[in-house]
């Protein structure tokens, strides 16, 4: 158990740092992806997880990663961003994977409102000096939607199934 509660621990900082680094350069580096995928097996490892359960788990990231990907052809989100939806959902399996997308898209169209409304207003002298933040004010910028994947996750993690299993 003890095992499984440390294996967390990366869990959240990854999803912080893709947050961080979306907000910065409106991009997610693979490795981040790549190393919540680790995580999540070495987890689902310590946790004893059936064949059945990893099954679970990663149609979760696969109907994921479709999703996301059906999201990027057009533009909506990056691909980065369709990665780290992936990797988030391996975690969450088919359990919690709609309560997931559900607060992400809340979280998405509430930071989109918020990029949106303070694009209407001058940046502030003070924050003008950071380049990250002028990228944020842009008009026709993007909206870092890695910040609001990794919020989503962080937030539902206390009331998944992962969490009840390891209460267990």
């Amino acid at each position: 158990m003890i095992t499984s509660v440390l294996i967390l621990a990366p869990f959240v900082v990854l999803l912080l740092l893709a947050a961080g680094w979306d907000l910065a350069s409106y991009t997610i580096p693979n490795f981040i992806s790549v190393a919540l995928l680790l995580a999540f097996v070495l987890y689902a490892i310590s946790a004893g997880y059936t064949a059945a359960a990893y099954g679970n788990h990663a149609l979760a990231a696969l109907l994921a990663l479709a999703a996301g990907f059906l999201l990027f052809a057009p533009g909506y989100i990056g691909g980065g961003d369709a990665k780290l939806f992936a990797s988030a959902a391996a975690w969450f399996g088919m359990h919690d994977l709609l309560q997931y997308v559900l607060l992400a898209s809340l979280f998405g169209g509430a930071l989109t409102l918020a990029l949106l409304a303070a694009r209407r207003w001058p940046l502030p002298q003070a924050l003008a000096a950071h380049g990250w933040i002028n990228r944020l004010h842009e008009p026709r910028g993007g909206i870092p939607y890695g910040v609001a994947l990794s919020a989503a996750a962080i937030a539902i993690l206390p009331h998944t199934e992962l969490l009840r299993a390891i209460a267990a």
